[in-house]
């Protein structure tokens, strides 16, 4: 009756009705997908590096004196034994007349104190001359039985007295002169043109190499154990890294190290030498401290391939933790969190199927997976809160992208 007397509202609202039919009926959800593959899947620790020469000789002034100017440059070449330079010793003090005055009364002093060793040397030696002739004397007595044995041993011991005493005071003497001797070496000063006679100390290359740094260029006085210069073999480097205290427990030696991105075609092979057992802190760029280890590697390719590498040079290192050549792998993008594991969305039949997975190696792209998921079939790749178990999805095929 409705639909005869009001016809044109009947169809409007039958159209209405389909219409939100229509538009509340779950549509599908549009996503990305890509298939499982098996493919080659590495696991590395990246981290920038800088080359150093292995052996490093800092060279230093053995002895106080004055060094002449260093003629050579950093990059020289130098030979083992060669002369890099000399070490002259430091010229006398000027002295100004208070100085001289008092050196002069030091010399004073000095020849007095030797004339009076020199009469002591004679008391004692008079002494020791009288003890001797006493002890002659009594030597016959003694075994005529004119006299006892305790007047001897007395005479005995004091002749050996006075003779100790007449050695000790030559050593007085002889003291006395040295001290003369250095009282006067004070008065005495070395002009400028009596260097060229002075004898000079020769520093020489440890080694055949090249000149790395040069610490003290000029010509000028220099102490005992100041560094001159720097020589090492720019043929003989390795590498330096500091990694993660937590990513060194994973690091052992032996394992293989690549090289990158540094300057060269190609990459470069290396291998773990050292782990250094102690750490250390660094201030990252976003001002976090971090516990760094140190990581010693060395080349393993052909030097022919890195000779252009020299110390201090900066590389990108990949350290291969592990690494296999057919692993079934999906995108990490596609996992997440369920039940206290992981899982994944598969599209099957224009729907979306949860489904678990094993996980096993992930390297932060994509992900082993060791159990729930066969080649070739499609994940969804970010699914987002839309997307659930049996949901219906359109899927945008990413193929092995």
């Amino acid at each position: 009756m409705l639909l005869r007397k009001h016809p044109l509202i009947t169809v409007i609202s039958i159209a209405i009705v389909l219409l939100l039919a229509w538009g509340f009926w779950p549509q599908p959800v549009m996503v990305e997908g890509q298939a499982a593959k098996r493919a080659p899947l590495t696991i590395t620790i990246e981290e920038e590096g800088r080359t150093r020469v292995i052996d490093r000789y800092v060279i230093a002034a053995p002895v106080d004196g004055v060094t002449c100017r260093i003629q050579l440059n950093v990059g020289d070449l130098v030979k083992k034994g060669e002369t890099l330079l000399t070490i002259t010793p430091m010229q006398s003090q000027v002295l100004d007349p208070r100085s001289r005055a008092q050196a002069r009364a030091k010399v004073d002093a000095a020849k007095a104190a030797l004339h009076a060793a020199s009469e002591q040397a004679r008391a004692a030696s008079a002494a020791a001359e009288l003890a001797s002739n006493e002890l002659a004397r009594l030597t016959p007595l003694l075994k005529q039985g004119v006299i006892t044995r305790d007047a001897f041993d007395k005479a005995q011991t004091a002749a050996n007295t006075a003779s100790a005493n007449q050695r000790s005071a030559d050593f007085k003497v002889e003291v006395a002169s040295y001290e003369l001797d250095a009282a006067r070496s004070v008065l005495e000063y070395r002009t400028d043109n009596d260097i060229d006679n002075v004898e000079r100390v020769a520093v020489h290359s440890p080694i055949d190499g090249r000149i790395l740094k040069v610490d003290h260029e000029c010509a000028g006085p220099v102490r005992t154990g100041e560094p001159l210069l720097e020589v090492g073999d720019p043929a003989a480097l390795e590498v330096e890294v500091d990694v993660l205290s937590a990513d060194a427990v994973q690091i052992k030696p032996g394992m293989q190290v690549l090289f990158d991105r540094w300057g060269g075609e190609g990459l470069l092979e290396g291998q773990v030498r050292v782990v250094e057992p102690v750490g250390f802190t660094k201030v990252s760029a976003l001002g976090v401290e971090e516990q760094r280890v140190l990581i010693i590697s060395d080349f393993t390719s052909d030097a022919e391939k890195w000779q252009r590498l020299g110390d201090g040079y900066r590389v990108e290192t990949r350290f291969i933790l592990w690494h296999e050549e057919s692993v079934l792998q999906v995108p990490a993008s596609s996992l997440f969190r369920y039940q206290d594991g992981w899982a994944l969305f598969l599209a099957k039949d224009g729907r979306a199927e949860r489904r678990r997975v094993t996980v096993g190696q992930r390297n932060g792209l994509v992900a082993q997976i060791l159990d729930g998921v066969r080649e070739g079939d499609t994940v969804i790749l970010h699914p987002s809160d839309e997307v659930e178990d049996e949901r219906r999805v359109t899927v945008r095929d990413l193929g092995s992208e």
